[in-house]
C-alpha cells in the first residue's frame, strides 16, 4: 500500500492533499507528520525514502497514514505476516500504547499466541459466523482452537533427524543472487538438503529468502554458484525443467506465480500435468477426467466451495493457498521447495498442511520450508538456516536451537548460539 519511491512524509499525506499543495508545502508537511509520530510514540524520519526501509518501519507507516487522518479505529489484516519476533513485539508495543491513548485497534489473524499476547477480546468465525465472543482470562489458545475448527486440534510435532550436507538431493553451493534493482540479494550461500529431510529457512522479510526460493524454483538465474539436484546441474533450469525432474515448487506470491486466476479450480489442478502430457488425447483436453481428480483433492485438501468449474480466482486467499498445495503436494516430489505455506490458513488448514509436509518427508523427499513463522519453522524442520542480509548468519540442527537463538539471528545479533 506504500510507494517505494516517495518518502515517509508523501506516503502519510498522498490522498489527503492536493499535489501542489504538497509540492509547495513539503517542509511543513515533513514536520506535521513528524510530530504526529511523536505524538503517538511512531519515530520515523519523515523525509526518507520508504524503499529503504526495513519491512516492520514499513509496517509503522502504514499505521501512521491512518493516524495522520485522525482515525480512531484501526482494523489490521494478517499486520505481522512479513515480520520476524522482534519486530511482531515491537508492533505490539505501538498498538498497545495507541489502545492505552484511546483508540480502538482491531488485529485479523489467524496466529493464536497473536490473540493471546495481545487482545482484550476475541471474536470467533466460522464459515461466516460468530460462534465465539469472550474477554482475556475467559479464554485460552485451546478454547479458540476448537471455536474456530469445530473440534480440537492436535499438535503436530515432528522428530528431528540429525544430518548434514552429505549426500544432498539438493545441493546449493556458493549461491550468488541479485535483486531487482541489481544488488546482491543472496551472497555466497551453502546448504544441502537430504532425502528425508526437512531444512527450514528463517529470517525477516528482505534478507534474501524471496532471491533465494526464486533462483531454486527457476524464477531467477544466479549470478553465480550451483544447484545440484539428484546429481544433475540445474543452476539455470527453468520450473518446466525442474518439474520433469521431480521438483514441486511452491512460491510466497501464489497469484503472480503459482496461479492463473482466471482458469477454473480444475484447470489450475491439472496445470502441471497438462504440460507434461497428462489430461490429453489425440490434442484434446479431456476435462472429465480433470473435474474428476479435481473433486477428489479438493475434497481431500478441503478447498471451499468444492465446485471445480470456478474461476480460481473467485476462491479466498486461504482456498486458493490450499488449491497449489493440493496440485504440488499429490505430485509426490522427489524434491519440494515451499515458501510460507500456511499463510493465510486457519489451524485446521495449518494442521493438515503440516501433516502432509511431514508425510512427504517420510517419503523421502528432501524439503525447504521458507517461512516467517517461527514456531511453524521450529515444528517441522529437522535443521535451519538463518539468512540475514543475504548470508546465512546461522545454522544448525533445530534440537540445539531455542527460539532465542533463532530470533537473535535474524536481528544481525552475533550472540547466537
Amino acid at each position: 500500500m506504500l510507494v517505494p519511491q516517495f518518502t515517509v512524509a508523501e506516503n502519510v499525506v498522498l490522498g489527503s492533499k492536493p499535489s501542489w499543495d504538497m509540492n509547495l508545502r513539503r517542509g511543513d508537511i515533513e514536520n506535521d507528520v513528524r510530530a504526529v509520530g511523536e505524538k503517538f510514540g511512531i519515530r520515523i524520519d519523515p523525509g526518507q525514502r520508504v524503499a529503504t526501509l526495513p519491512i516492520d518501519v514499513q509496517q509503522r507507516v502504514e499505521i501512521l497514514k491512518l493516524l495522520y487522518r485522525g482515525a480512531t479505529t484501526l482494523i489490521l489484516d494478517e499486520p505481522t505476516a512479513a515480520l520476524g519476533p522482534a519486530e511482531i513485539e515491537q508492533l505490539f508495543v505501538s498498538l498497545r500504547d495507541l489502545s492505552a491513548s484511546g483508540h480502538s485497534v482491531v488485529i485479523i489473524t489467524h496466529k493464536l499466541s497473536e490473540v493471546m499476547a495481545i487482545a482484550d477480546r476475541v471474536t470467533v468465525l466460522r464459515q461466516g459466523k460468530v460462534v465465539k465472543v469472550a474477554a482475556r482470562g475467559s479464554f485460552n489458545a485451546e478454547d479458540l482452537a476448537v471455536a474456530m475448527v469445530g473440534h480440537a486440534i492436535r499438535e503436530v510435532t515432528s522428530t528431528p533427524r540429525g544430518s548434514d550436507d552429505e549426500g544432498a538431493t539438493l545441493d546449493v553451493r556458493e549461491l550468488v543472487v541479485t535483486g531487482d534493482k541489481g544488488h546482491v540479494a543472496v551472497d555466497r550461500v551453502s546448504f544441502g538438503v537430504r532425502a528425508g529431510e526437512i531444512v527450514g529457512v528463517a529470517g525477516v522479510e528482505g534478507n534474501g529468502q524471496v532471491e533465494l526460493a526464486q533462483a531454486l524454483s527457476g524464477l531467477r538465474r544466479p549470478a553465480a554458484g550451483s544447484l545440484v539436484i539428484g546429481g544433475r546441474d540445474m543452476t539455470s533450469a527453468d520450473p518446466r525443467t525442474l518439474h520433469r525432474n521431480g521438483v514441486s515448487i511452491i512460491t510466497e506470491d501464489r497469484l503472480r506465480w503459482d496461479l492463473i486466476p482466471d482458469l477454473t479450480v480444475a484447470e489450475n489442478l491439472a496445470l502441471s500435468s497438462v504440460a507434461s502430457g497428462g489430461y490429453a488425447r489425440a490434442g484434446l483436453l479431456r476435462r472429465r477426467a480433470m473435474r474428476g481428480a479435481a473433486e477428489r483433492l479438493m475434497d481431500e485438501y478441503g478447498i471451499q466451495p468444492p465446485i471445480p468449474l470456478l474461476p480460481a480466482g473467485s476462491l479466498s486467499g486461504g482456498n486458493q493457498q490450499k488449491l497449489v498445495l493440493a496440485r504440488e503436494l499429490s505430485r509426490n516430489p522427489r524434491v519440494l521447495v515451499v515458501a510460507q505455506p500456511t499463510r493465510g490458513l486457519d489451524v485446521a488448514a495449518s494442521e493438515f498442511v503440516h501433516r502432509r509436509l511431514l508425510q512427504l518427508r517420510e517419503e523421502n523427499c528432501a524439503i525447504l520450508l521458507f517461512s516467517l513463522d517461527l514456531a511453524e519453522l521450529l515444528a517441522l524442520s529437522d535443521r535451519i538456516i538463518v539468512l540475514y542480509r543475504g548470508r546465512i548468519a546461522h545454522q544448525g540442527d533445530v534440537r540445539d536451537l531455542t527460539t532465542t537463538d533463532v530470533a537473535r539471528a535474524m536481528a544481525g545479533m552475533s550472540g547466537a548460539a
